[in-house]
């Protein structure tokens, strides 16, 4: 028989007497709890009694009356607001965060089918208003507790605000879609609404008048470059900004002259001076030089061009958004008077007029380029018939292939070799010849 075997009776005497000794000093511990709060009730019952002023002689000589279990609860359980529960109630629909049933000294777990009438409810109400009201109780916290007190009363002796505080106990889903959530932020101090909206309506007037300015800004910055440095057709010159650079060549020539005369007139030796020679400027100088001369004159005369079409004009006071707002329900009911005839006149398969033509033209080209066409341009495009598919991708080849500079001849040859379909590649290389 070996040591441990011979030890093991004596380890499970050990554990039993463990055991026992467990089982006595829990039990010894639950009863000593339980008398405790019996105490603690008692003195609360004695002292909320004691507290309670007479209120004249016919009161002290009647007979007191016995109290509900329920009631008998108001002075244990309203000492403190500790004890007062919890409710789901963000919003202080009913009492905050505190039970309404608890602040007036009921148990909503408890009453089972026997909830306190009307009659319990005032006669605790009226109690623990006495015990709380601030200018009987000094205590700190007092005023608070004596309208949370209050404001119990007059949740649970109103039915409506009963009922619904009784149906939102078990169901916060449906108290947040009607009352909503507790709020995460406040804004401090709250704005005027009509002051916020009249300085969003003066934000966006101003946005639209400096958008309209830098429309037209620019377009004149990319005409001003194209005079200034002699762009072609190829490079994104137009007919426009030749028209400056010679205008702007004619100014500087004739300033050039002023010069001179003015150099000429402040001469006041007899003798002539020998002109005294510089060092020589290369072609690429020179073509500097003038691009700097020729700039500030080229500025100036973009500057008096007002409107250079298909909207892009300096802006003024038709800008604003509320002009545009003024004038929205007559665009849209033009429109839709114009549409509306055109549709008339396609369901009786009549032809197209002259009007039709030219907005179906000016649609299918788009704004910018009929406001830049000439007249005779416009004729041109209206006879094509643009609003055509295939006559529409023809006509923007053919203008790609005049802008790349390429003749007439050139330009019939690559439309017979794209008809042949033999010329693709080709057609690319044609576009990159000067």
């Amino acid at each position: 028989m070996t040591a441990n075997a011979r030890l093991a009776p004596c380890r499970r005497a050990w554990y039993t007497l463990f055991l026992l000794c467990a089982v006595v000093f829990s039990s010894c511990a639950t009863v000593m709890a339980q008398e405790g709060d019996n105490g603690a009730a008692a003195s609360a019952e004695s002292g909320s009694s004691s507290s309670e002023p007479a209120e004249g002689s016919e009161e002290a000589t009647k007979k007191e009356e016995p109290q509900s279990p329920k009631v008998k609860q108001e002075n244990a359980s309203s000492s403190k607001s500790d004890d007062w529960g919890s409710f789901y109630d963000p919003n202080n629909i009913f009492c905050g965060k505190y039970d309404c049933y608890k602040i007036l000294g009921f148990d909503y777990e408890t009453w089972g089918s026997a909830p306190p009438t009307l009659k319990e409810i005032t006669k605790s109400y009226r109690g623990l208003s006495r015990q709380w009201h601030p200018d009987k109780n000094k205590a700190r916290g007092a005023r608070e507790k004596f309208v949370a007190i209050a404001k119990a009363y007059e949740i649970l002796t109103n039915s409506d605000k009963r009922k619904e505080f009784d149906y939102y106990r078990d169901r916060p889903d449906e108290y947040f879609q009607k009352y909503g959530s507790s709020v995460l932020w406040t804004y401090a101090p709250k704005s005027d609404a009509t002051i916020i909206s009249i300085l969003l309506f003066i934000l966006a007037n101003v946005f639209t008048y400096y958008a309209q300015k830098n429309k037209y800004d620019k377009v004149a910055n990319h005409l001003i470059r194209a005079a200034v440095e002699d762009w072609s057709a190829r490079e994104g010159g137009s007919t426009e900004s030749i028209e400056i650079r010679d205008k702007a060549l004619a100014i500087l020539a004739e300033n050039r002259e002023k010069e001179i005369e003015a150099a000429q007139s402040m001469s006041d030796s007899d003798t002539p001076k020998k002109k005294e020679k510089g060092p020589k400027l290369t072609s690429k100088e020179k073509r500097e030089k003038e691009q700097l001369e020729l700039r500030p004159i080229c500025v100036k005369l973009v500057n008096e061009i007002d409107d250079f079409g298909a909207g892009f004009r300096k802006p003024t006071y038709k800008d604003l958004l509320v002009v545009k707002m003024v004038k929205w329900p007559y665009y849209l009911g033009s429109a839709s008077l114009w549409w509306g005839k055109y549709a008339i006149r396609r369901m009786r398969k009549l032809e197209l007029n002259d009007e039709e033509r030219e907005v179906l033209t000016k649609n299918a080209v788009g704004e910018i380029a009929w406001a830049a066409a000439s007249d005779e341009e416009r004729a041109t495009m209206v006879t094509l018939e643009l609003w055509v598919s295939d006559n529409l991708v023809e006509w923007r080849e053919e203008q790609d292939m005049i802008r790349e500079g390429l003749s007439a001849n050139k330009r019939k040859q690559i439309k017979k070799m794209r008809k042949k379909g033999g010329g693709g590649g080709d057609y690319d290389d044609d576009l990159h010849l000067d």
